[in-house]
């Protein structure tokens, strides 16, 4: 009986050390890890990453906003203006001084027509947006807002328009925006133009394809036919 219980011992340590690999294997060894294996079920059921189908979904044209006309929009989504080449029978140059500001002009919107009037003379670029390329009407614009006041515009004049504070001719004050009509009739087509007030009826802008960042006059006729009104962008409103 004795005899039996030797061998049974012996064959259960056996066991033992076969079946654990920890055991077997010697002090200071350590096993590879262990890989997974997926099966081809598995793999048909997860999501696939497809990074180069997400960027093209996320470049989509610029919309404008709610109750203006969308403009169109290049690769980065820009929403481009068509002032270029709407502008047959714009002044070819702009006037000859410039109006000075008043003493009671904040240093809000002293710091912003200062800046636009360190722009003159940058060239009229279809879609531009930045001194080093070029401006258009609204690029121009949101250059100014953005880097003087921090203010982001929408991209396009049409859309500038509806998301300012409406302003009065006679109550308008250095920064605010004024805009207008230069597609179809005079003054009847759809919001196509944009510029900076700055004192004494006169305006800041990037006019038209061939011309460069200049000041021109409200009274000046082709300006006076297609004014459409003056907003005055939120950061303002109380300057």
């Amino acid at each position: 009986m004795p005899t039996k219980r030797l061998i049974a011992a012996a064959a259960l340590a056996g066991a033992l050390l076969t079946s654990l690999p920890l055991f077997a294997a010697p002090l200071g060894t350590v096993s590879a890890p262990s890989t997974v294996n997926v099966t081809p079920n598995l793999l048909g059921q997860l999501p696939v990453f497809a990074p180069a189908t997400m960027l093209a979904q996320s470049v989509v044209p610029a919309q404008a906003s709610a109750g203006a006309p969308a403009a169109k929009g290049n690769a980065s989504g820009w929403a481009v203006e068509e002032d270029e080449l709407e502008a047959d029978g714009m002044p070819g140059s702009g006037v000859d001084s410039v109006a000075a500001l008043g003493n009671d002009t904040s240093d809000l919107r002293k710091t912003l027509v200062g800046l636009a009037m360190q722009l003159r003379d940058i060239r009229y670029v279809r879609g531009g947006r930045d001194p080093s390329t070029g401006f258009d009407c609204s690029g121009f614009v949101r250059y100014v807002f953005a880097h003087a006041v921090g203010l982001e515009l929408p991209t396009n004049s049409a859309s500038q328009f509806v998301a300012g504070f409406k302003v009065d001719r006679g109550d308008m004050k250095p920064g605010d925006l004024v805009f207008f009509r230069t597609a179809g009739r005079r003054g009847q087509g759809r919001i196509s133009h944009v510029g900076i007030y700055i004192a004494n009826g006169q305006f800041i802008h990037s006019p038209s394809r061939g011309k460069t960042v200049r000041v021109d006059s409200l009274d000046e006729s082709y300006w006076a036919q297609r004014f459409a009104g003056a907003k005055r962008p939120g950061a303002l409103a109380r300057s």
